[in-house]
């Protein structure tokens, strides 16, 4: 039996999480709550999924960034309330190939996601 929290809490949790934190933004290393290693393309996209379910969440859209602003890799994200400015409420991982000035970079549909170990 795993312990953690319950599915439906987790559920709520992630649904009003990523209701206030929808705006992504690319970081070339670790993010220290979105403020660190920013990477050199700063245009948010906003993200959004389907209501979460089973204590996971997932993007219902695909985020494109078109002519990417420089040659990087990119390694994390971070979630903020707002195109800019703003505050963070969540940062994760990104496994991608590098980029080159002017490529598009994509995260698919369904590749964003997020979750809590529910108790079983």
């Amino acid at each position: 039996m795993a312990e953690g929290i319950a599915a439906v809490a987790a559920n709520s949790a992630l649904d009003t999480m990523w209701t206030t934190y929808s705006w992504v933004k690319l970081h070339v290393g670790a993010t220290a709550v979105g403020t660190a290693n920013a990477a050199t393309e700063t245009t948010r996209k906003q993200v959004t999924g389907a209501a979460a379910a089973s204590a996971s969440k997932a993007s219902n859209v695909a985020l494109t960034w078109t002519s990417v602003a420089g040659t990087e890799d990119y390694t994390a994200f971070s979630v903020w309330t707002a195109s800019t400015a703003g505050t963070c409420g969540w940062t994760g991982s990104v496994t991608a190939n590098p980029v080159t000035a002017g490529d598009t970079f994509t995260i698919a549909s369904g590749s964003l996601t997020s979750s809590f170990t529910a108790a079983s």
